[in-house]
């Protein structure tokens, strides 16, 4: 569709005065977002810029005839971060159950508390002769949800004012720390690649291709194991994903922080405290906080005088680093009620049609058609790929009407179904001038997929559009398109031990501190947001440290 009807391009509000500011935050994603409210919560003058016409990245949302769609992220988990962040501030939302479904070829069960079991007794009926193995790999899935529970058991106490009581820090807060330090401990283990890990416990390729293509490539074991547990900490915002973003710059408002959309960050200038915009203007800042792409970041701050080596290095590792596997979604509208859709699908569902597994395909076959030298012959092998992968991948399926009617017509209803897709694959049909007619073939092998688990949906489709990793790339400057922060394919360029989270928001260009989903790695929603929160909290730290 349209630019404007996607992603609609208006200035939220705007600096009156003399562009100077105690903090710029760059970017207002849910992590620039968190950063600047807790700032100008605290008395702090506060600008955000975001180079898109809206705020919230990644957490998006927009209505095309009367359907509401979610355009990024398509439910929350709580993991102990967000409720907790949203009482310190004092915002009051509603979250709708959001039970998550998952459809493997014509099995299907429903992850709730015992889902565990129901799952291992659905793969075991899909791969009879591989019990042993789903038995282990089940020990396994459970040891890290204990884990979990340990973890994420309470509100994290980052969000909490421990002063004000001491009771819960002494019986609550301290026997916690204890626990989550030997829990870390137990996570080492779980550190190998997600298909490794799960190779030395069988060597079924699909059996593994059907719990691990869900994530993506090389994702530690821990953190695609946990998912097990974290699905069923999903919870919907009422009103639609945006609606967490809304109710973070209505706070913001209240407290007098402001936003500037449109607004694109292109240079700093770290000794005179200012950044310059694409339009020409100069903001001027004590301390900047960036929320944004990271690659951007050294590119606006450049060669820094006297630079040492450290700072050099880490720009050359963040140059070389990639984006983290992206995603293509196809936006259906349907002339479908609720309760067909739901009896397919549920809520939010994970759908594999086929249990043959991407293994078989090989991820990255395409690629030698994509050097074959006869572009007609690489188009038409690179479609024989393509109908092969959407067959055998695995898809994320999401209605929100199904969670909140109030968002869609009576009678009709929106489906947003999404795949991990490689943006260099994109990256070479786009430059091979054949992208819309790319989009055109998704939308149609996914219907087809479809057609499995709700027969009659393409006779149902009232209107389509497909999205690329090429248009996370353009709407939401993240490089490759990434949805969660950097590859866990090569060397990461940011701190991944979780002890040590708070010391990735500090970064070596002067007066400049960091936060999102390039900030830490695993990255996700809960990480982006205790990294604006970290970031916001050490931002203060110095500029009372200064003043006093």
């Amino acid at each position: 569709p349209p630019r404007s009807t996607l992603f609609p391009y208006t200035t939220l509000f705007r600096s009156n005065v003399n562009n100077r500011y105690d903090v710029l935050v760059v970017g207002a994603g849910m992590a620039g977002l968190t950063a600047a409210c807790y700032l100008a919560k605290a008395g702090l003058r506060v600008l955000t810029c975001e180079r898109a016409g809206k705020p919230g990245g990644l957490v998006a949302d927009f209505t095309r005839h009367g359907i509401h769609f979610d355009a990024g992220l398509r439910a929350v988990e709580n993991s102990g971060v967000i409720r907790p962040m949203l009482r310190d501030l004092g915002i009051e939302m509603e979250f709708l159950p959001n039970p998550v479904t998952i459809h493997m070829g014509d099995e299907v069960v429903r992850l709730e508390q015992g889902g565990l079991e129901q799952y291992a007794a659905m793969l075991t009926k899909l791969f009879p002769k591989n019990a042993p193995d789903i038995k282990a790999i089940q020990g396994e899935i459970r040891q890290v949800m204990r884990i979990m529970d340990v973890l994420y058991g309470i509100d994290n106490p980052l969000f909490l004012d421990m002063k004000s009581n001491p009771e819960y820090l002494l019986k609550t807060i301290l026997p916690w720390l204890l626990r989550y330090q030997v829990n870390m401990r137990k996570v080492k283990r779980f550190r190998r690649p997600i298909e490794q890990y799960l190779s030395a416990l069988t060597g079924n390729k699909a059996l593994i291709d059907m719990i691990a293509q869900h994530f993506f490539r090389n994702t530690p074991a821990f953190f695609a194991l946990s998912y097990f547990g974290l699905y069923m900490d999903y919870m919907y915002p009422k009103g639609g994903t945006g609606s967490l973003v809304r109710a973070m710059v209505d706070f913001l408002r209240t407290q007098g922080g402001e936003i500037e959309c449109n607004t694109e960050i292109m240079s700093l200038d770290p000794q005179a405290h200012a950044a310059t915009a694409a339009d020409g203007r100069t903001m001027r800042y004590d301390k900047l906080v960036w929320a944004a792409d990271m690659k951007s970041l050294y590119r606006a701050a450049g060669k820094l005088p006297d630079a040492g080596h450290s700072y050099r290095m880490q720009v050359e590792q963040v140059a070389k680093g990639r984006g983290g596997d992206s995603v293509l979604t196809v936006f259906l509208e349907l002339d479908l009620d609720t309760q067909m859709v739901s009896q397919a699908f549920g809520a939010h569902c994970f759908y594999t049609p086929a249990i043959e597994g991407l293994s078989s395909l090989g991820l990255n076959s395409w690629a030698a058609h994509a050097n074959d030298t006869n572009g007609d012959d690489r188009r038409k092998a690179l479609e024989g790929w393509l109908f092969r992968y959407f067959t055998l991948t695995t898809y994320e399926v999401s209605c929100p009407a199904v969670r909140d009617t109030a968002l869609a017509p009576k009678g009709r209803i929106g489906l947003i179904v999404s795949t991990l897709f490689n943006v260099d694959l994109v990256r070479i049909i786009h430059q091979s001038g054949w992208y819309l007619e790319f989009k055109e073939l998704c939308v149609r092998q996914i219907l087809a997929q479809l057609e499995k688990a709700l027969p009659g949906i393409g006779d149902n489709l009232l209107d389509s559009f497909c999205a690329t990793p090429l248009t996370i790339e353009k709407f939401t400057g993240n490089a490759d398109g990434a949805i969660t922060g950097w590859s866990f394919c090569g060397d990461v360029p940011v701190e991944s031990r979780f002890q040590k989270i708070a010391n990735s928001v500090h970064t070596l260009v002067p007066h400049v501190y960091q936060a999102g989903q390039w900030t830490f790695n695993p990255s996700g929603l809960p990480v982006s947001v205790l990294t604006g929160k970290l970031a916001a909290d050490a931002v203060r730290k110095e500029i009372t440290r200064a003043k006093s």
